[in-house]
């Protein structure tokens, strides 16, 4: 008999308990990721703001509008996250099965900030975003004790401008 295949990160982070995805809706800031992504650790000192859009479909399911910019253009990136096995726990999937993506809702208090995990593969992210883009020291703390729990330290963890935001984007700048 095989052993059973390892636990990934993910499935050992607790989801929020009694989350109420409807709490989650309307703007949230991106103040802070965690990730091994070589792409971030080189373009670092190119971070955007960015501010996202949550929309709860049919109850269970997340649609995010992320909005960035990209050479100084305002872009909009299209995201549908089903609802997976088990309450906050999300599945975003790809066009080929190795780009599926896992989330979770760690931690929540919707009416300041929302700690998202992230699992592509074998690499997992943890994201901090605010109702504004600057959020108390308790959070960051909490958000800095959520990153090393998962195995990622400082030195990959970035935190994001809190100025330059874009809210919308015209219909040539929308990625689905």
């Amino acid at each position: 008999r095989r052993p059973p295949p390892p636990q990934s990160a993910l499935e050992k982070v607790e989801a929020q308990e009694g989350l109420n995805l409807h709490q989650l809706s309307g703007k949230w800031f991106l103040v802070g990721m965690a990730s091994r992504c070589s792409y971030l650790a080189e373009h670092s000192h190119q971070l955007e703001a960015t501010m996202v859009t949550m929309t709860i479909l049919d109850g269970q399911s997340l649609a995010i509008s992320t909005f960035r910019k990209l050479d100084r253009m305002c872009w909009e990136i299209r995201q549908h996250y089903l609802p997976a096995q088990a309450p906050g726990r999300f599945l975003l999937k790809g066009r080929r099965k190795s780009s599926k993506v896992d989330m979770v809702v760690g931690e929540a208090d919707p009416s300041s900030f929302v700690i998202l995990y992230y699992q592509k593969g074998h690499n997992i992210s943890v994201k901090l975003y605010g109702r504004t883009s600057l959020v108390s020291d308790a959070v960051v703390d909490k958000f800095e004790q959520r990153v090393r729990a998962v195995g990622l330290s400082e030195d990959v963890t970035y935190y994001f401008p809190t100025y330059g935001f874009c809210d919308s984007a015209d219909e040539f700048h929308v990625l689905d």
